[in-house]
């Protein structure tokens, strides 16, 4: 591997750990580096989600104070987005993804419009909690979703995660960045067993992530948190604007 191109996946795995642990869009900087450098978008798709593994490793280190007390909760959330993780890989590997295609900019849209709506949503739910089973089912979807390509999957995740409970955003943040996790490694045991992971790209990449996912959290504590809500969701919907944009073109 050339050295100009070993820096572009070190440095795209900088950008998708920061952006990943702050914004959950790891996918939107770390996905296109792997395709800068020559790799075919299968090839990249699952190389990525592999290497976003580290991401979680650098969440959990960065984060352990928003952590701490949630290992119940987690534990549930993380089983569920497993299941949704295992989905995804197989239906990746099985079907076409044009009809996936379509729907992803509806997704990443819906989720920036949760997010956005976050207060208001709480405020119309009062002191109800989601309930259990319907907090497990969306967790899940997203999942399938995370493990089939996740391109904003962090996102969907993040605003599924807002309403449901009240809880400072760094908190919510940092577990939206271990639940994706699990979908994310359940995907990759299939993806390195089946798929084509080019290994050198997602080990380097994979050193970048671990960096800036546990920079992202400090970041995360500094920065009021309407302004960076705000900002996650527009960047969203700039995401999907952009994939609803690609879809048609196709």
């Amino acid at each position: 591997m050339r050295v100009g191109d070993a820096f572009v996946l070190v440095a795209g795995g900088v950008g998708g750990g920061l952006t990943g642990s702050m914004a959950g869009l790891a996918s939107l900087v770390s996905y296109p580096a792997l395709l800068a450098v020559g790799l075919p978008p299968i090839a990249a798709n699952v190389t990525n989600t592999v290497a976003l593994l580290s991401n979680t490793v650098g969440t959990a280190i960065g984060a352990r104070r928003e952590l701490r007390g949630h290992g119940r909760r987690l534990a549930r959330l993380c089983a569920a987005a497993a299941v949704g993780g295992l989905g995804g890989a197989v239906l990746l590997l099985a079907t076409p993804s044009s009809a996936f295609e379509r729907i992803v900019p509806a997704l990443v849209a819906l989720g920036a419009v949760l997010l956005l709506l976050r207060d208001q949503l709480r405020r119309w739910a009062g002191h109800r909690s989601m309930p259990a089973l319907l907090l497990g089912g969306a967790i899940c979807l997203i999942g399938v979703y995370g493990g089939y390509f996740g391109a904003a999957a962090g996102v969907l995740m993040l605003a599924v995660l807002s309403v449901a409970a009240t809880e400072p955003l760094p908190v919510t943040n940092a577990m939206k960045s271990i639940v994706l996790g699990a979908s994310n490694l359940a995907a990759a045991i299939i993806y390195a067993v089946v798929a084509p992971v080019n290994w050198a790209a997602a080990g380097l990449m994979a050193v970048g992530c671990l960096l800036g996912s546990w920079l992202g959290p400090t970041f995360v504590r500094r920065i009021p948190e309407r302004p960076l809500r705000v900002a996650i969701a527009l960047a969203a919907l700039g995401l999907a604007a952009y994939l609803w944009w690609r879809a048609g073109s196709h």
